[in-house]
């Protein structure tokens, strides 16, 4: 995808933010003159932001099992990237260099609370997009090289600061080079450059080259979108059609003529293959019943699993009705599409029909208490006993 035009100045590229307004405007602005539109650079967007994670703990995670963790490392001399992916040994860190390398720690939010309320400012946008929270440390002159994501992306400055040069032009060329494992730019011509500091936040649309390079040893977490491509989209709706499809419904021609030349493959022909491919389009319930489960399942790197020693329904309620609360599993992703009683939740690919309330009620909840279960409908006290039994929902007591 090429850079938005970035237009004729109308547009200002950088703002101050606001304790009220992070993104130095109202969202709808925002959304209207910048989402996937233009760049944005938003000064003290969180004015005084104190990261809530140090270096050493994102290290410690990139040890951890389960953890998409790499490190990038640039040799200056020779222009020389090298990639390694984690998890990693404890005794990695002590012996890295102090310069030019950078390591990358993807779903952070997953396992660290304070890093997953940032996500809460970010309600202006449907939740089903949001991918996860990256956290780089980068020691001083640590980069990973000028490149281009082709989703959303909003760059938070946490700790130290950050120069980033983007190249914010119509067209700008985004070959790659053939001599390194990532996928960085063969040529790169910045029209921008800023240093970051804490609390300051970059927004980049899809398309717009950038480059980060540390000017000290830093923190910053990139708040990513989900954003499949139209081959991932074709791909695994062409599945669920096919898992449907009736082999009885086949190409036909019972208006067939005498063919001018047998070997033709006619206009006729060709108006044929679309209706028999049109048979196999689903209506508008059945695409959101097919996306709701795919975009809840899209780019998840964990599976959710049942706990060790559920609680039965009734131990639930017993549990709730003593205090303690039901915590939404990190990984568990959800979403809701429907009107009325035609409502479906779904839950990492697994759907329910349920109330439209209830389907809000449980789509949108990170905890659950026993006032807000004893609200939900039968037929939603029953899709969440599921969701308990199947580990999206966890209990736990306040502190936990």
């Amino acid at each position: 995808m090429a850079a938005p035009d970035p237009g004729d100045g109308a547009f200002a590229i950088e703002v101050d933010g606001t304790d009220q307004s992070p993104l130095g405007m109202p969202p709808a602005d925002f959304l209207r003159d910048y989402w996937q539109k233009r760049p944005l650079l938003v000064r003290n967007a969180f004015a005084g932001y104190r990261s809530p994670i140090e270096p050493g703990d994102l290290a410690g995670l990139a040890c951890e099992d389960g953890v998409l963790a790499r490190i990038v490392r640039h040799d200056r001399q020779r222009d020389a990237w090298t990639l390694e992916t984690g998890p990693f040994p404890e005794e990695k860190f002590p012996g890295m260099p102090d310069h030019d390398w950078t390591l990358l720690v993807q779903d952070v939010d997953k396992w660290d609370p304070d890093i997953a309320a940032l996500l809460e400012h970010f309600g202006f946008l449907p939740r089903w997009r949001l991918d996860d929270i990256m956290v780089s440390f980068a020691a001083p002159g640590g980069s990973v090289g000028a490149h281009v994501d082709q989703y959303d992306v909003f760059l938070l400055q946490a700790h130290g600061h950050r120069r980033w040069q983007i190249d914010a032009g119509a067209n700008p060329p985004t070959d790659f080079r053939d001599d390194v494992e990532l996928k960085l730019l063969r040529r790169f011509h910045p029209s921008h450059d800023w240093v970051l500091g804490p609390g300051d936040m970059l927004y980049l649309p899809p398309g717009v080259p950038h480059h980060g390079v540390a000017e000290d040893a830093c923190l910053t977490f990139s708040v990513g979108m989900r954003a499949p491509s139209s081959a991932e989209l074709l791909g695994d709706y062409v599945d669920h059609v096919l898992a449907a499809a009736d082999d009885s419904t086949r190409y036909q021609d019972p208006d067939l003529a005498l063919p001018d030349d047998p070997a033709r493959i006619d206009a006729a022909a060709l108006d044929r293959v679309r209706q028999a491919l049109d048979r196999l389009r689903t209506d508008p319930a059945a695409l959101g019943d097919w996306f709701g489960r795919f975009i809840t399942t899209y780019r998840n790197a964990v599976e959710v699993a049942p706990a060790p020693d559920l609680p039965t329904p009734a131990e639930t309620g017993q549990a709730l009705a003593a205090g303690l609360v039901l915590h939404r599993h990190p990984y568990s992703r959800m979403a809701w599409h429907g009107d009325g009683a035609d409502t479906q939740l779904f839950a990492n690919g697994e759907a329910w029909h349920l109330p439209q309330a209830d389907a809000r009620c449980l789509a949108n909840a990170r905890v659950l208490d026993a006032a807000t279960v004893g609200a939900l409908s039968p037929a939603g006290r029953a899709c969440l006993d599921d969701l308990v039994q199947a580990g999206h929902f966890l209990l736990s007591g306040d502190g936990d």
